[in-house]
């Protein structure tokens, strides 16, 4: 299957809009683009919206998407795969780093559980744990497909319920591992380049983790162009959810932050399911792991924050969050030169 068969076309934010909204910061109380970044956001979220000034935003929702992984026995991470279950929990208590950024944010936060490693089962489920990647598949076909539709289906779930930005998550212990091979594999990137440290993996793992990442994407050297089967064989249930909740979202209008570098590969995946999906991201910060950074170019997004912020979870979007709302606050709430009554510059020209 072909990703046109599943998903529709991606629109661009609307030019006409993002050209007004340029023209009115030029007309607010402050020197024109004095206030840098946050001018470019407030512009790109008018885009989005279609409309100067845009809406508030009143509604950003974080959705973590959790799975476990079959490469995470290889001793590729220091902690147990039975962590992301305990994890899981305890983010659907409130007390995760994610938690906190998020309602400090003003977001809320909801977990998917799409293939952590346990007996559960319910609509958001594709199966427990999945395949090894260094020697085998992720996924059948049947349950890539099936990760593609949940991760269609939240994203249409979210925006009808009146999300107006979303912040995707990740949670699994193993994670960075398959996002490292899919950044790989799309950047062309050697796996010794990708490979970073995720949770604190010692030199021993280290050199485990460049093995599983060469292995992986070797399997899939010759199908840079199906990426609906490099998913399949590369990714993992979780991450392919993530990537078509993405490309929905895009395809839906509604502008998307980027966290780590295992939601910057599943978006990623998400602009090629979807061509032209990256025109409704924003990165929300860059981590200390050496892939976020290649594919953050390969996407050509410059990142609002670089705090060296690894947790992964959404936390280094949602810690962005406030970034975003600010400049839609400045285009909403800002006087113009003329409602304050202030001179605007002189032409020098004539001076």
């Amino acid at each position: 299957m072909v990703p046109a068969e599943l998903f529709a076309r991606v629109e661009f934010p609307d030019k006409e809009a993002l050209a007004r909204a340029q023209e009115y910061q030029r007309q607010l109380a402050k020197p024109a683009g004095s206030l840098s970044r946050l001018e470019e956001l407030g512009c790109f979220i008018s885009a989005c919206q279609g409309q100067v000034p845009p809406r508030r935003i009143q509604r950003p929702r974080v959705v973590v998407f959790a799975g476990d992984h079959g490469i995470a026995t290889k001793g590729v991470s220091p902690y147990p795969s039975s962590v992301s279950l305990q994890q899981a929990e305890n983010m659907k208590n409130g007390g995760a780093g994610i938690n906190v950024i998020a309602r400090a944010s003003g977001a809320d936060v909801r977990v998917v559980d799409v293939s952590l490693d346990h007996e559960a089962w319910g609509d958001e489920r594709v199966s427990r744990s999945c395949g090894s990647i260094d020697f085998e598949d992720a996924m059948t076909p049947e349950q890539v497909l099936r990760a593609i539709e949940i991760g269609k289906r939240i994203a249409d779930q979210e925006i009808d319920s009146g999300a107006d930005i979303l912040i995707p998550g990740d949670l699994g212990i193993g994670n960075t591992t398959p996002a490292a091979a899919l950044i790989g594999t799309f950047t062309l990137a050697e796996p010794a380049v990708v490979v970073g440290r995720g949770s604190g993996v010692d030199d021993e793992g280290w050199k485990r983790k460049i093995s599983a990442i060469r292995d992986a994407m070797f399997r899939v050297r010759d199908l840079r162009q199906d990426p609906i089967a490099i998913a399949q064989k590369i990714s993992s249930p979780d991450l392919a959810a993530m990537a078509a909740f993405i490309a929905q979202a895009a395809i839906r209008r509604t502008p998307v932050i980027l966290d780590g570098a295992v939601v910057t590969s599943a978006a990623l995946l998400a602009n090629k399911l979807a061509p032209g999906a990256r025109r409704w991201f924003i990165a929300g910060h860059r981590s200390k792991e050496p892939a976020h950074s290649i594919a953050l170019d390969a996407l050509g997004l410059t990142p609002l924050l670089d705090f060296g912020m690894w947790l992964g979870e959404g936390a280094g979007a949602a810690a962005a969050l406030p970034l975003v709302k600010m400049s839609v606050d400045i285009m909403i709430d800002m006087n113009t030169m003329a409602s304050a009554s202030i001179d605007d510059r002189t032409d020098s020209t004539t001076a």
